[in-house]
């Protein structure tokens, strides 16, 4: 990355940790309100390969939330909206597009030994599980998003071990699902406020339809934000000062 533009975060982290950065390779699946967020924070930080793996456009009715959502976006493949900004951010760094859902017969394709970390901003749990348990087994450190839908309190985010948590559901089934595969440890970040009941009801909906939750536009980039906030101190944790590791 550009020495100028990379001098604050040298001036805080050093030119080792830097330079490490540089070298390091993160993947994120999944590019909606908390995977964008997190992918611009690692592009803005410097690491120099960063894999972006999403098979949906943007549409409307993410503009409330989703940092790659404008009406000029509307429609266009979220992969390709991200490389483009993160281009525009660091054009030295490497991009690699993966316009494809992950899921278990995707996820042979998809070379994620190749990478230093994995960013799980996925929303579906069956495709959630398939993610974490590969990754274990090669031995990329993963991190993954619990639910942020139905939410307004920021400040309830927290970064802990998915079997820690509590008040929260999808954390629940998770933990159920992975206990299956041996899997006992896992960094997330979730929040622990009680899920709010939605105010409008979709008048669309048919019984029985999977409704999406509600959401607001701070809610989904605070937790993206904590997950990049992870992933870059646990790839330089070794230049840290020991008060911060």
């Amino acid at each position: 990355m550009n020495k100028e533009a990379s001098a604050r975060t040298r001036r805080l982290i050093g030119e080792q940790a830097q330079q490490l950065l540089e070298k390091s390779a993160v993947l994120i699946v999944g590019l909606g309100g908390v995977g964008a967020f997190a992918a611009e924070a690692i592009a803005r930080a410097g690491v120099g390969k960063i894999g972006l793996l999403d098979f949906d456009s943007v549409s409307i009715s993410n503009i409330n939330r989703q940092l790659l959502a404008t009406h000029s976006t509307v429609g266009k493949p979220k992969v390709e909206v991200m490389k483009a900004r993160i281009l525009d951010i660091n054009p030295e760094a490497e991009v690699v597009c993966y316009n494809t859902k992950y899921t278990v017969d995707s996820a042979d394709s998809i070379p994620i030994s190749e990478y230093n970390f994995i960013v799980d901003a996925i929303d579906t749990v069956k495709c959630k599980v398939e993610l974490i348990v590969r990754a274990k087994r090669c031995g990329t450190p993963i991190i993954s998003a619990m639910g942020t839908g139905n939410k307004l309190a920021a400040e309830r985010f927290e970064l802990t071990d998915l079997f820690s948590t509590d008040k929260c559901h999808l954390a629940r089934i998770m933990r159920k699902r992975l206990r299956k595969y041996d899997v006992t440890s896992l960094p997330v970040v979730f929040s622990s406020e009680h899920v709010l009941d939605p105010i409008e009801e979709d008048e669309n909906a048919e019984i029985g339809r999977h409704v999406d939750p509600g959401s607001i536009s701070y809610m989904p980039g605070t937790a993206g934000l904590l997950m990049a906030s992870y992933v870059l101190r646990e790839l330089i944790k070794q230049h840290l000062p020991s008060g911060e590791k």
